[in-house]
């Protein structure tokens, strides 16, 4: 079979096409025939070697993909060979085939495709652990979502509308605003680009907070961090509850903690990678609760470009680069 390879730590672009053994799969696995998989922000940081989890090189990235089942390990029986499925798993999905754990395989309705559900498990896990398990949003509460416009932010978007609430969208250009009100969000901003100066922070603040009717917001998402987090955590709520989701515009902030003393509001770190190593029964639940919400047609990831295997460099690059919209895809 063909894998894209990170054989040294460096730009996606140097990544290598080979030939390698198909795996066999071993107890409890199963052997996926890959048909497409997501590309999220840990990739590329992975080939940085800046993620927290380091897999041995040389190794293909790509944490999520959906295909059908090719092969059974032992103990395997909640699957069989020809069903489709989709599955988290860390890393590999740049590949024709790759093993996975039978038990977070999450079974696809017909009428999902394979791209669509290759580019919501990172993405929508993420975002409906945040804002379900984590803040505990509530019908009627503000969400204030910054990076509105990319995998992440996009879902948020969307589940906080399902999940009733007020979305308001923050991003970088006003195209990527108007993608997130075209999902759901009643109302957007633009930000400007680093650096930002003092006067475009306390700007920013006071955008969020006549955003939100002068009383700031009840939770914001924010995976972009950076310059952006502190004006953000001033524009908080009485009691708000603000979400590291993570760092794509470069640089972990510090921020002034008495802020969080004078809101009376949390700081509510999400991590979904470890959430579904820790208990993964209830991961795996709302996985299923989530392609059911696609397939019912409440909730609808974005699939703004696709790859083929050869090019999964360029889609590395797009996250790179902060030009993708909505999700990037590889397909086999």
């Amino acid at each position: 079979m063909k894998a894209l390879l990170c054989t040294h730590y460096g730009p996606p672009e140097e990544m290598e096409l080979h030939d390698v053994p198909s795996p066999a799969p071993g107890k409890n696995q199963v052997l996926v025939d890959v048909k497409a998989c997501g590309v999220n922000f840990p990739d590329v940081l992975m080939l940085a070697d800046k993620y927290q989890f380091k897999p041995a090189l040389p190794f293909p990235p790509g944490g999520e993909v959906a295909g059908t089942v090719k092969a059974l390990g032992e103990g395997v029986t909640n699957l069989k060979i020809g069903d489709r499925v989709a599955v988290s798993i860390g890393n590999g999905g740049f590949a024709e085939e790759v093993l996975a754990d039978s038990r977070r395989c999450v079974p696809m309705p017909a009428n999902v495709s394979f791209e669509v559900a290759s580019a919501f498990i990172v993405t929508y896990g993420t975002s409906y652990h945040a804002l379900k398990d984590r803040a505990k949003l509530k019908a009627g509460e503000t969400l204030v979502v910054l990076g509105a416009a990319g995998g992440v932010g996009l879902s948020a978007v969307e589940l906080g509308v399902a999940m009733g609430a007020k979305v308001i969208a923050g991003a970088s250009s006003q195209e990527k605003v108007d993608l997130a009100m075209k999902h759901g969000a009643v109302d957007g901003f633009v930000y400007p680009r680093l650096p930002l100066s003092r006067d475009q922070q306390k700007a920013l603040s006071d955008t969020i907070k006549a955003k939100t009717g002068g009383q700031g917001a009840d939770v914001l998402y924010d995976p972009v961090g950076d310059q952006y987090a502190e004006p953000a955590l001033r524009a908080m709520n009485w009691e708000g509850r603000y979400l590291v989701i993570g760092f794509a515009a470069g640089e972990i902030p510090r921020v002034p903690l008495n802020l969080t003393l004078l809101k009376g509001c949390d700081v509510l770190g999400v991590f979904w990678g470890m959430a579904t190593q820790r208990d993964p029964k209830h991961a795996n639940e709302s996985l299923r609760e989530i392609m059911q919400m696609i397939s019912d047609g409440k909730l609808h990831p974005d699939v703004s470009a696709s790859f083929p295997l050869a090019e999964g460099g360029k889609a590395i690059r797009m996250l790179q680069d902060r030009k993708a919209m909505g999700k990037v895809v590889v397909t086999m």
